[in-house]
């Protein structure tokens, strides 16, 4: 049977001069999935994918602009962690139906429909987004080495490129043990916050009126700034590129129903993955403001000032630990997704192939030379700041790769009978849209407020 759907014609809506190879083609349908039987066992078949996803949506990015915005406004920017969630939901559902339908990651549909020149553009847009991941990642798993070990941040930054290495150990034993990885990683992140919660004791009152949404964050500046970061660490550009490209390690069938399944179940995988990182970005943000923000701290903007203040105000010996061993599997699972993305994003839009090796040390080159720089100049507050920053570099980066997306899986050439409806169409465009609007009012407020 052909790879497409049969009621897709081959190669409507692609340029005839963009040839398809496969994404990841070495781990590509190498999952097996059960025809029939009992639903959980094809349920547990696609557990894993969304799980890697979720690790963007929790890096050490995350940790800071939740930290500054838990101390400095409390409870109220969790509205905006619930709204960039649902938005995450959406978006990655739309990703993995992309890579399902077409066989064509994210990246490599860019490339069989716009000219080389915008191809090109796309591509140093979202390097510079997975470049700037990967510096929050170097920043994130340095300081943490500095909690735990007392690493100082320059070494740990150097340390932090030998993780290049982690993932070819991982991939070499298969994508499903890379999954277990990751997941079990994820475990370790939830039960150390699961544990700084319940010492934290927030009032539930206020923990559900932070999820209303307030009109003072879209016109306080400041904490507009800090909400953007938010978004911007939450839905992350590079993971709607690997979403669609790892959902096709299922071995899935080729066909209507096969893929009608295969959506369906990889929809599935990454809600619930997604929520479980709601549940960790709210816990940071909740933490931080039931620990600093109540106590007059409301300038905690610092991980490694989080983690001196958490044990002394929570009075439990063992939450800084718990905190920075958290960090820690933060910045190791985010390695793992941010080299994938970096393989997926390189191969589909330039079909230039480089050893992962190669490609992980060079990315890390780049990251980590701004991170000794700063810290050698500025010291840990100027590495806090570049934290932030580099997560709205993240947003600045979501349009080049949601309207692309948005538009492919709205266009019945491309998708066929699996096209979105119109309304899922028109809510895609709304967030969009949205996030245009914010992306363009930070700009402004930036260089002229």
């Amino acid at each position: 049977m052909d790879a497409r759907s049969p009621d897709l014609i081959p190669d409507a809506g692609w340029r005839a001069d963009a040839p398809v190879t496969k994404s990841l083609p070495e781990v590509n349908a190498t999952v097996a999935v059960p025809i029939g039987g009992i639903w959980w066992r094809r349920l547990l078949a696609f557990v894993g994918p969304g799980y890697l996803v979720s690790v963007g949506y929790m890096d050490p990015g995350n940790w800071a602009t939740d930290l500054a915005g838990g101390s400095k406004f409390g409870y109220t920017l969790l509205s905006v962690i619930l709204l960039s969630n649902l938005m995450a939901i959406l978006l990655q559902s739309l990703a993995a139906r992309l890579g399902i339908v077409t066989d064509r990651d994210l990246a490599q549909a860019c490339r069989g429909t716009y000219s080389p020149p915008v191809n090109f553009l796309l591509w140093l847009a979202c390097e510079a987004a997975i470049i700037a991941c990967d510096l929050a990642e170097v920043i994130g798993t340095a300081i943490a080495l500095k909690l735990l070990f007392g690493i100082p941040l320059i070494g740990g930054a150097l340390l932090a490129a030998l993780d290049a290495f982690l993932l070819l150990l991982l991939m070499n034993r298969g994508f499903r043990f890379l999954e277990a990885f990751v997941i079990a990683l994820l475990g370790v992140i939830a039960v150390c916050f699961a544990v700084q919660i319940v010492a934290a004791a927030p009032p539930v009152a206020e923990v559900l009126h932070g999820f209303m949404p307030k009109s003072e964050i879209f016109t306080n500046p400041e904490m507009l700034y800090i909400a953007i970061g938010i978004i911007g660490a939450t839905v992350m550009p590079h993971n709607l590129y690997l979403h669609s490209s790892i959902v096709q390690t299922r071995a899935y069938e080729r066909n209507d129903a096969g893929r009608r399944e295969a959506i369906k179940w990889a929809t599935t995988d990454s809600t619930i993955a997604l929520m479980l990182a709601l549940f960790i970005n709210a816990a940071i943000l909740i933490v931080a403001a039931a620990t600093f923000h109540k106590s007059g701290h409301s300038d905690v903007a610092e991980i490694g000032q989080a983690f001196e203040l958490l044990s002394p105000l929570l009075g439990l010996g063992i939450a800084s630990t718990l905190f920075a061993v958290a960090l820690l599997a933060s910045g190791l699972n985010s390695t793992v997704t941010a080299t994938l993305a970096g393989q997926i994003v390189m191969e589909g839009f330039l079909d230039l192939r480089l050893p992962s090796w190669a490609r992980r040390l060079l990315t890390r080159g780049i990251a980590i030379i701004p991170v000794i720089v700063v810290t050698a100049i500025y010291g840990e507050r100027g590495t806090a700041d570049l934290l932030v920053f580099s997560q709205v570099v993240l947003s600045m980066q979501l349009p080049f790769a949601v309207i692309p997306l948005v538009r492919f899986v709205s266009d019945r050439r491309k998708m066929g009978q699996f096209a979105i409806p119109g309304y899922v169409a028109a809510i895609a465009w709304i967030v969009a849209g949205v996030i245009v609007v914010l992306n363009v009012k930070l700009l402004v407020d930036t260089l002229f407020g």
